[in-house]
């Protein structure tokens, strides 16, 4: 019986150390996921752009404290506006998509403490930093309009897409919590 305790305590000890690091773990993998597909569908509008040799993009509507995100395309010549999404001018050409839709637990966002891709302090709260208008665009000849798009997991898992406009390539950065820095994902 001093056997099947002393073997069954180990085990609990075990378990105890081990599901915090598995859900740390977990949280880590399905927000660099997360990112990696953001950066995904915005390679993906870009090479749509130089196929159709017009403008497409994603547009980010705000939803409670998340963003859904949804596919459009210049339709008028005059590139993406945010009028001529709403009037149907540029149509959407995929359909509205959410990160929590496919990563559980996983939003745009910025964690506290966290500062942003550019260095400027921690507080600053909007995830989507792509203009005013919520319209990320890629050009038919390969460039695009520059932003920043945060993912964040559940526990301190934070992440970063960016663009870069005049080159239209897509980076994905992790933020280190021991060196305090952004990094290569």
């Amino acid at each position: 019986m001093v056997e099947l305790m002393l073997a069954v305590s180990i085990a609990a000890t075990v378990i105890a150390v081990a599901v915090p690091q598995a859900v740390h773990a977990l949280d880590e993998y399905r927000t660099r996921a997360a990112a990696h597909y953001l950066a995904m569908r915005l390679a993906d509008a870009r090479i749509g752009a130089i196929k159709r040799s017009t403008y497409v993009g994603l547009r980010f509507e705000a939803v409670g404290g998340d963003y859904r995100f949804i596919g459009v395309a210049d339709g008028n010549g005059d590139g993406l506006r945010a009028v001529d999404v709403q009037r149907g001018a540029d149509p959407v050409i995929a359909a509205p998509d959410m990160l929590a839709w496919h990563f559980n637990g996983v939003s745009f966002g910025i964690l506290e403490a966290v500062p942003d891709a550019d260095g400027a302090p921690a507080g600053a709260n909007d995830a989507v930093r792509v203009g005013s208008s919520r319209l990320l665009s890629m050009n038919p000849n390969g460039s695009s309009s520059s932003g920043t798009l945060y993912v964040r997991g559940r526990g301190r898992a934070q992440y970063a897409v960016r663009v870069l406009g005049a080159t239209g390539r897509v980076r994905v950065v992790r933020y280190d919590y021991n060196r305090r820095a952004w990094v290569e994902s």
